[in-house]
């Protein structure tokens, strides 16, 4: 990726100049089946993009309450958009169903209510796991019948297809705008990609202008996001097989609670019971030995396999966390 970065022709990508800039987005789009694809900084900015052109000020977004719209991207929605967030509590799953969308869809013509702009799904979730095809394509039936767009936020979204055994292109049929990253699952430095129709994309590129996304010699960042969708997706599987085998080794440690049906991508969360042992304080000692873990959240403490983790790493990772509850 570094010889990429050095290597990459240049141009003026404000202008549409840069030939290795839209040479990512043609890729991105044929590979997703999208019309075209947008080049930006990073996935919140991909996600407020999309939610710029798709609504107007005062409409109402209906969201998971655990999506990363909601927990990670500092109320921008509201602050761009004025956009007016519904979250939405999951009824049976992590992910949104058409019966959790339903009720919530404000299609009647009511002063006293805000209209509803836009639904947004995520795939893969926010806690590792992976939303069906099925369950996408009722919810876009749902929000297609009463003319409500949906928006993907598929931030680790060849993660998902990989876990669901389908061509991405199938999830991604199921929503009309599409915002999936480079630099996480596909280990890129920096930048997502924001797709859909080409009208849309006009209007996208637009927005980003006025978000302060207009990067011009983008090239430099965009030569690795090419170098992630061509190489990087053999390795994902990897990823996958390191995570199921992190979580099969964590559950063995006495102490540490995980469900092994949960880690269906590259993510492993788990909690601490019954020894007396924070897990902040965890958090901090692997934090000495080297191994960089999120913070304790409402799934537990967040372990992310990825391109710089192989298997020496993981069980780097287990005896660290046993060593702690030993000690």
């Amino acid at each position: 990726m570094r010889d990429a970065m050095r290597d990459a022709e240049v141009g003026d990508d404000v202008c549409e100049e840069d030939p290795t800039v839209n040479r990512l987005q043609e890729l991105a789009a044929r590979m997703i089946g999208k019309d075209a694809s947008l080049f930006v900084p990073s996935g919140t900015f991909a996600n407020q993009c999309a939610i710029g052109v798709l609504i107007r000020p005062g409409d109402e977004v209906i969201v998971s309450e655990t999506a990363h719209l909601v927990e990670h991207e500092a109320g921008a929605a509201a602050a761009l958009s004025g956009a007016h967030v519904r979250a939405v509590t999951p009824t049976r799953r992590s992910y949104l169903t058409a019966e959790d969308v339903a009720p919530r869809l404000r299609i009647f013509e009511d002063v006293h209510c805000p209209r509803t702009g836009l639904v947004v799904l995520e795939n893969a979730l926010s806690d590792g796991t992976v939303m069906p095809v099925e369950e996408m394509s009722r919810v876009r039936a749902l929000a297609a019948a009463h003319r409500v767009p949906v928006h993907l936020d598929g931030a680790r979204l060849f993660n998902a297809a990989l876990a669901l055994g389908v061509d991405v292109r199938e999830i991604c049929a199921q929503a009309d705008t599409v915002a999936f990253c480079l630099s996480k699952g596909l280990g890129a430095p920096v930048g997502s990609l924001l797709s859909g129709t080409a009208e849309f994309v006009r209007q996208a590129r637009r927005r980003r202008k006025i978000m302060g996304g207009g990067m011009r010699q983008a090239g430099v960042l965009a030569a690795p996001g090419i170098v992630a969708l061509t190489d990087g997706l053999a390795r994902l599987e990897e990823d996958h097989r390191l995570a199921r085998l992190l979580a099969r080794r964590l559950a063995g440690i006495p102490g540490v609670v995980l469900d092994l049906a949960s880690v269906q991508t590259n993510m492993v969360y788990c909690h601490l019971r019954g020894q007396g042992k924070s897990e902040e304080e965890l958090v901090r000692f692997l934090e000495q030995r080297h191994i960089l873990v999120y913070p304790p959240s409402t799934w537990g403490i967040r372990f992310v396999t990825s391109l710089e983790v192989d298997e020496e790493g993981v069980e780097a990772a287990v005896g660290a966390v046993a060593d702690y509850l030993t000690s």
